[in-house]
């Protein structure tokens, strides 16, 4: 093997500020961002890395908008990089981004690359309550500056934005809710399952000094709804939704092993990029076969274990996008682990924090701090859109040459249509959530229904509309029934009548 084409990782960095969201410590992504990168550099101890980087890659920020993040992190560390990428917005994007940087190393394109994300959603949200101008009062980038836009496109397909699922809260629990009547569960025993996964979840965050909060959480605890843990869309509780605003930022430095080397970092720090592999779904939630599993997560994850000839259970730790439990709870099943398996050296976005497209590069740390601790293989995965976008990476503790290759991409899919044009016909529940409002009562219930021959369709209720959202809630569901899923239905001009 070719040491200049084996791609290592050999700095981590990460940042956690202003918890106490005092506008006197509020700074904006870019300075946490480079404090992570200083980070990074330390831990390697070649702080020269930084200006030697001949490719930076960074993960799109939401809370504070820059026209060319990668430039302006090359002028603060003052590198002159001949290949810089600013991702836009997913999840999926710190994994993706290390594996363009691992394959142009394998092929001696690169030997010393930046990998950085970072937010300041805490500081920006504290900062607008109180009245106070952020480029006029603090001096933050004004290049556009301001929250990130978020492009339609993002919002979903046309047939998903027409029934309102435009958020991730009300699209993740159709799939829970779907996963909960395929494994015939009650939907007690779906909510055990899930209280139990962000319990041990708020464990690890407690024990990890970047994470946003530190309390280990009973079962009870995450899993009782009460004034402060409300209902958001069934089944999950604001315990078991990502927590976007936090400020974190994380920094990874990547090298080929001969340039580690040359630098004097020593091997006991080398962490191994051994393999990835990334898979896009259809980008239709409506259109996918699918609504209990995801085929493109159990793809990713197969295709990064097979080409780093890895088996699920030679693994020593396993770091999964935990945004909601459906998440986690899918790639156990892919992957053959129990339902108690521990799916994340982390925390999860509701403990640690979600800091939103950035919160994988935080895994990725962890990883390597693992790894360098005794551990032998981990895999972290990351997951972007509503369960569209998935990369998963392979590490390890020895070199192997680096395999990968380009992103799979899911096509086809059932027929959609809106609900206004099916005009009056009988359906079948694929899947259904209802959104509850601050006060806690039911506001609007979104229904996924098929058509005799196959045609899918998904339908709101009314906004604020509480007695025709609560009919499809899980407390009431018909005597014996478990789920709303099968059910019969009938709908006429884009309204829903269970039958």
């Amino acid at each position: 093997m070719d040491d200049h084409r084996l791609p290592v990782l050999v700095g981590v960095g990460q940042v956690r500020a202003n918890r106490t969201r005092s506008v006197a410590e509020a700074r904006e992504p870019l300075a946490l961002i480079l404090e992570a990168l200083d980070a990074a550099a330390a831990d390697a101890g070649a702080p020269e890395l930084l200006t030697s980087a001949d490719a930076i890659y960074t993960v799109r920020v939401a809370s504070w908008a820059y026209d060319e993040l990668s430039a302006v992190v090359a002028d603060g560390v003052e590198a002159t990089p001949k290949h810089r990428v600013d991702s836009p917005i997913g999840g999926q994007w710190p994994i993706r981004l290390l594996d363009q940087a691992a394959s142009r190393i394998a092929s001696g394109e690169s030997s010393v690359a930046l990998l950085v994300g970072g937010e300041a959603a805490a500081s920006a949200a504290a900062l607008l309550k109180a009245g106070v101008d952020p480029v006029a009062d603090l001096g933050w980038s004004a290049h556009p500056g301001g929250p990130a836009p978020i492009d339609a496109a993002d919002l979903g397909s046309p047939a998903m934005q027409a029934a309102g699922l435009l958020l991730p809260t009300r699209v993740y629990p159709l799939y829970e809710n779907r996963l909960q009547a395929d494994l015939g569960l009650t939907p007690a025993e779906n909510a055990d399952w899930s209280a139990r996964l962000y319990s041990d979840l708020s464990a690890i965050a407690a024990t990890n000094p970047i994470a946003w909060n530190t309390e280990a959480l009973s079962p009870a605890e995450v899993g009782t709804v009460t004034a402060k843990n409300r209902l958001v869309s069934e089944p999950y509780p604001l315990s078991m939704n990502a927590l976007p605003f936090v400020d974190q930022a994380a920094a990874v430095i990547v090298t080929s092993l001969a340039a580690a080397r040359a630098a004097g970092i020593p091997a006991e720090k080398v962490v191994h990029i051994r393999a990835a592999a990334g898979v896009d779904d259809v980008g239709d939630v409506l259109a996918r076969p699918k609504l209990g599993r995801s085929t493109a997560l159990a793809e990713a994850l197969t295709g990064a274990l097979d080409r780093a000839s890895v088996s699920a259970a030679e693994l020593d730790l396993v770091d999964i996008y935990s945004c909601f439990p459906i998440v986690p709870k899918l790639a156990g099943l892919a992957l053959g682990l129990p339902r108690d398996a521990v799916l994340s050296v982390t925390g999860g976005h509701s403990s640690f924090g979600g800091p939103l497209n950035s919160y994988s590069l935080h895994a990725l740390a962890r990883a390597v701090e693992r790894i360098r601790s005794g551990d032998r293989l981990a895999l972290v995965h990351a997951n972007g859109g509503f369960l569209t976008y998935q990369h998963v990476v392979v590490l390890g503790s020895s070199a192997v040459a680096y395999a990968s290759g380009p992103v799979q991409a899911r096509t086809g899919g059932l027929p959609v249509v809106d609900a206004a044009q099916l005009g009056d016909v009988d359906v079948v529940v694929e899947t259904a959530t209802v959104e509850h409002g601050r006060d806690g009562a039911p506001a609007q219930a979104f229904v996924v229904v098929s058509t005799e021959d196959g045609v899918r369709a998904a339908v709101a209720t009314a906004r604020g509309d509480a007695a025709a959202a609560a009919a499809w809630s899980l407390d009431a569901l018909p005597p014996g029934a478990t789920t709303h899923v099968g059910r019969r239905a009938r709908l006429n001009l884009g309204i829903l009548e269970a039958r």
